[in-house]
């Protein structure tokens, strides 16, 4: 409990009135000051007993219209006090937003209860820049009596939680040589909770096979009808590994290569809690493993909160053009030599923390040392682009010994380059070249590849390509 200025005034007043009674031998004044002493010390007893009385009844809710949002977009924040009885205190209760909320101030936020009222809510716009997970702070209250002697300040109330998702793609192809996927990708094909996925066994149809099992994409590329084969996985590990490397950096913002392995990583991993599987985590930067989680049931949303703030790490082959703080901050190189250097150190140093530093290729690497420790039926699931096909190729033989399982999403380069959709038959070629090279993956026993990428920018090649074939046969 605080006093007030008003409080500091009243007490004065009572020590000026009982100076005077002494120095002027008036007993008058002296049953002036001792009244006031009186009634300060019989308000400020009223004000505790109120205000315990008031904080033990009171009931105060807050939530965010949404649990989930996307980062740049706004939502409603609403809080609600109800109390047993009218109130005879002032109230102002501030809703308790984190620092990365913004479009509010603290006199928007606040919710004013005077003396009388039993119940107040409130609504405020809140939006979220930053992506990430939050807790919404408690509700700060601010009490007072009516006459304003005394304050007090809690916080009581929920502590909500809202999940702030980056901003991504909303075009997202999922597919094969441009046929888009029909299945949810990773989604086991039993309701059975023992039946898992196996990706990639082929065979021709014969009589007798039900129409539901025909694979269509296959039998269009194939001209005959096949049929894809699934097994029954009892014990199944999931292993992801996401590139994060410079390469993934290609596209505009917030629709770069990077962006739509993420979305479709995010999917993925929704159906893999499906099943409770063990879900292993493992992210490759340029120079090596930046995050390693070791396949573990139930541990999905710390994977997922990991995946949203995955940024892209800047390539180690590049040399800086020239020392400046920008430089030093991005090859962590900041000497330190001065007392402003030395302040600004922890500040600047890069945001790429490697946990394991490797020499040679970090995706194929990654992959030797992560998934050699792991037993029963493996499924490697792989998040890349096409920059690095040998390595590439290295690592989904070695992913896929034994009984393991590999499924590969790529992104295509020729749908992500700058400008790269300006001489379409020039991207139409290079995207046949990727066609080429996820259909020798695919090809490998127990491994499926898809590309994934921008439905609309993949149109125009595949239109562009068409257009030059009919061409061709028109001459």
């Amino acid at each position: 409990m605080r006093v007030t200025r008003r409080y500091w005034a009243v007490a004065a007043t009572s020590l000026l009135l009982a100076a005077l009674a002494v120095a002027f031998a008036r007993p008058l004044l002296l049953a002036g000051a001792a009244s006031l002493g009186a009634w300060l010390l019989g308000r400020q007893y009223l004000f505790v007993r109120t205000l315990s009385e008031t904080v033990n009844t009171m009931t105060i809710e807050q939530f965010p219209a949404q649990d989930r949002v996307v980062a740049g977009t706004e939502t409603p924040v609403t809080l609600a006090a109800s109390f047993a009885r009218p109130v005879s205190l002032v109230i102002d209760i501030e809703i308790g937003l984190p620092v990365s909320a913004t479009g509010t101030d603290a006199a928007e936020r606040t919710l004013d209860i005077t003396p009388g009222d039993e119940r107040a809510d409130g609504t405020v716009t809140a939006n979220w820049a930053v992506a990430g997970s939050y807790e919404l702070p408690q509700p700060t209250l601010t009490l007072g009596d009516a006459d304003g002697l005394f304050v007090e300040q809690l916080s009581r109330g929920p502590t909500p939680s809202i999940v702030i998702e980056p901003q991504g793609p909303r075009n997202v192809h999922v597919g094969e040589g441009g046929e888009q996927l029909m299945a949810a990708y990773g989604q086991r094909q039993s309701g059975r909770r023992d039946a898992g996925l196996d990706p990639g066994e082929l065979r021709e149809y014969v009589p007798g096979d039900t129409a539901d099992r025909i694979d269509w994409n296959a039998t269009a590329r194939l001209n005959e009808p096949h049929v894809r084969e699934y097994e029954i996985e009892t014990d199944r590990t999931t292993a992801l590994l996401v590139d994060h490397r410079a390469t993934m950096a290609d596209g505009p913002p917030g629709e770069t290569k990077l962006d739509y392995a993420r979305q479709v990583a995010l999917t993925f991993i929704d159906n893999v809690d499906e099943f409770d599987d063990p879900l292993g985590y493992y992210a490759v930067g340029d120079s090596g493993i930046t995050e390693r989680r070791p396949p573990t049931a139930g541990r999905y949303d710390d994977v997922k909160r990991r995946l949203r703030a995955l940024e892209l790490t800047a390539g180690d082959t590049v040399a800086p053009e020239r020392d400046d703080p920008a430089t030093k901050r991005h090859s962590g190189q900041l000497a330190g030599r001065s007392t402003f250097e030395t302040t600004l150190a922890p500040y600047l140093e890069s945001t790429s923390t490697y946990i394991e530093r490797i020499e040679g290729d970090p995706l194929f690497e990654t992959a030797r040392t992560s998934l050699a420790g792991l037993s029963g039926t493996v499924w490697t699931v792989i998040f890349t682009d096409d920059s690095n096909r040998a390595e590439l190729r290295e690592t989904v033989s070695l992913a896929r010994r034994g009984d393991g399982r590999v499924l590969v999403f790529l992104t295509p380069t020729a749908l992500f380059e700058p400008g790269g959709l300006v001489d379409l038959e020039n991207a139409y070629e290079r995207y046949r070249q990727f066609e080429s090279f996820r259909r020798d993956l695919a090809r490998l026993r127990r491994v499926s590849a898809f590309e994934i990428g921008p439905r609309d920018r993949l149109d125009a090649v595949l239109a562009s390509g068409s257009q030059r074939s009919r061409s061709a046969n028109a001459r």
